[in-house]
């Protein structure tokens, strides 16, 4: 118990240095931030991420998320921009460069030739007195006090900073581009999730023969078949109108066998649940989804304003346990 202890301060005790890092930033941000950020919004070109290293997988993850959110973006390595890739920079671009240090030799070395091309250098480092920082048009700090390694050799408090700061200058570009919703769907096509919670549940839900539906004057003994039919674990009880009265589920049909044996012939309405949940077909899957988690049930009803059943969905369905198409549209999957 006393190793686990330990162990467990050991992992609190990083969890704050690298949290205490971040929270830094927040007094030191300033005026240069502003600058960045509108001199991304001038530029008619990319805004290009260089790094070495850990710094290097920061620039990864940053360009991934400007591209994603509608700021154009690609990852240059500095080592093969010496050898050739700096003919991917155009005057236009804008050129993000991540050095702790701020000393990174291979760098420090392509700043003298981005600047020559015309494009504008953003630095990411902890030393404002450091080469990259000179060369740098604009000067980000975002040094630590301390890294997390006990060894103060591995980057882990910086490269959480230099990542953080990245996210913030990406939220700062999607506020001031006004990206919304339909702009992040149309740059994820393989976000299968977020597809679906966003959809309306008309473009979702399950339709015509689909329903397993029986009016309120059927027997039980039919609503059963119709249930087995459609293996949904429930039907859909209506009246005239195509009116939801009620919904008989498994579970209804169990309990009513628990007090009386002769159910199959009794009206379904006599054993059905009267006050189902239900959702407007102009809703959307996150909102059903949640009523269905809220509620635990597995099946809703999906209905038009007068409370006709126009389709029904499964929360299995709707979060990728099993396949479902769009109406006229491609399977999601």
């Amino acid at each position: 118990m006393k190793k686990r202890s330990r162990l467990l301060k050991q992992a609190r005790e990083v969890l704050q240095i690298e949290a205490q890092g971040i929270l830094d930033l927040i007094e030191r941000i300033g005026p240069e931030f502003e600058q960045a950020v509108e001199m991304i919004l001038d530029s008619k070109g990319r805004v290009i991420l260089a790094g070495i290293g850990k710094s290097g997988m920061v620039g990864r993850k940053i360009t991934a998320t400007l591209n994603s959110t509608g700021t154009p973006s690609l990852f240059l390595h500095p080592a093969e921009a010496l050898h050739g890739d700096l003919g991917v920079v155009t005057a236009d671009d804008i050129v993000i460069a991540i050095s702790n240090s701020g000393y990174t030799k291979e760098l420090v070395d392509i700043l003298p030739s981005l600047k020559s091309l015309g494009a504008k250098i953003i630095a990411f480092s902890g030393d404002s007195e450091s080469p990259l920082a000179r060369e740098s048009h604009v000067f980000i700090d975002v040094g630590v006090e301390r890294e997390a390694c006990p060894l103060g050799l591995a980057p882990t408090t910086s490269t959480t900073a230099a990542l953080a700061m990245g996210d913030a200058l990406a939220v700062v570009l999607i506020n001031r581009r006004r990206f919304n919703r339909k702009d992040f769907k149309r740059f994820h096509p393989g976000g299968s999730l977020g597809d679906r919670l966003s959809s309306k549940i008309k473009d979702v839900m399950l339709t015509g023969d689909q329903i397993p539906l029986v009016h309120k004057d059927q027997t039980v003994e039919e609503a059963i078949f119709e249930m087995d039919r459609k293996r949904l674990g429930a039907s859909l009880v209506v009246g005239d109108g195509h009116i939801l009265r009620g919904i008989v589920t498994d579970g209804d049909i169990r309990r009513s066998l628990l007090k009386r044996r002769d159910i199959m012939r009794l009206k379904v309405e006599k054993i059905m649940s009267k006050s189902p949940k239900m959702i407007d077909e102009d809703k959307k899957v996150a909102e059903a989804a949640a009523l269905m988690e809220h509620n635990a049930i597995t099946v809703l009803p999906i209905v038009d304003k007068e409370k006709r059943v126009r389709g029904i969905v499964h929360l299995h369905g709707l979060l990728g346990g099993k396949e479902f198409r769009l109406h006229g549209s491609r399977k999601i999957t």
